[in-house]
């Protein structure tokens, strides 16, 4: 029997601590879009180091993008990308089996 690739290829990204909860993170915020800040004080059990990692991981995976806008000061935000988004209507099942026996 052979494991499906797709699946396989899910779980790859998923299964890393903290990418489920970044993308789940932006899925909640206006417009799919959070600032370093934003996400740091939100989720702070997670250093800035690993956030700042799990952020490039997960731009190189084409799941979210950031977007810098010049100014002064300049801004850095992270907004879910289409992918990313579709991602999100993926794990809404998850998160209802999880809610249905988390504590069953």
């Amino acid at each position: 029997m052979n494991i499906c690739p797709y699946l396989q290829f899910a779980f790859e990204i998923l299964g890393k601590k903290w990418n489920g909860l970044i993308i789940h993170y932006l899925s909640l915020c206006s417009n799919g879009a959070a600032h370093f800040s934003d996400m740091k004080r939100d989720l702070p059990e997670i250093t800035p180091r690993a956030l700042s990692l799990k952020l490039t991981e997960l731009i190189e995976y084409g799941l979210i993008e950031k977007v810098v806008t010049s100014g002064s000061p300049v801004s850095i935000s992270y907004h879910l990308t289409e992918k990313g988004r579709s991602l999100t209507t993926a794990l809404a099942p998850i998160q209802e089996w999880a809610q249905q026996f988390k504590d069953k």
